[in-house]
């Protein structure tokens, strides 16, 4: 698995300022478990369509993705899911559609990020 993560916040930040969890999982199959470089490319794009209009303004963070075992994760945290739906939708509507799932859930504490970030090694 490969992880790309925001590994510090600013003293200020307040994590409950974005309450509701997004999951944006998009499925591919490469023997090796990994996107075959089309793939990645669409992915990026996906992930760069995204990126001025649900994280301007700091409306969303984009907090992980997880790449590996022929799934891409990417998790948001936002200030509102349904904003961010509509957001997305913005972003991707005049683009081809991507083979993307999306499941949101409140997670004001961030406990998926906060358990992920528990289960990395300790850095030296």
């Amino acid at each position: 698995m490969i992880y790309r993560y925001v590994d510090a916040f600013h003293d200020d930040w307040d994590l409950s300022s974005q309450p509701d969890r997004i999951i944006i999982a998009w499925r591919y199959e490469d023997e090796t478990g990994m996107p075959a470089p089309n793939e990645r490319e669409h992915m990026e794009e996906l992930e760069a369509a995204l990126e001025p209009v649900v994280e301007a303004d700091g409306f969303a963070t984009l907090a992980l993705v997880s790449t590996g075992e022929n799934l891409r994760e990417w998790i948001y945290y936002t200030q509102s899911g349904e904003e961010f739906f509509n957001r997305l939708n913005t972003a991707l509507a005049p683009r081809p559609k991507f083979p993307i799932e999306i499941r949101s859930a409140a997670d004001p504490a961030w406990s998926t990020y906060a358990g992920f970030m528990a289960a990395l090694p300790p850095t030296t």
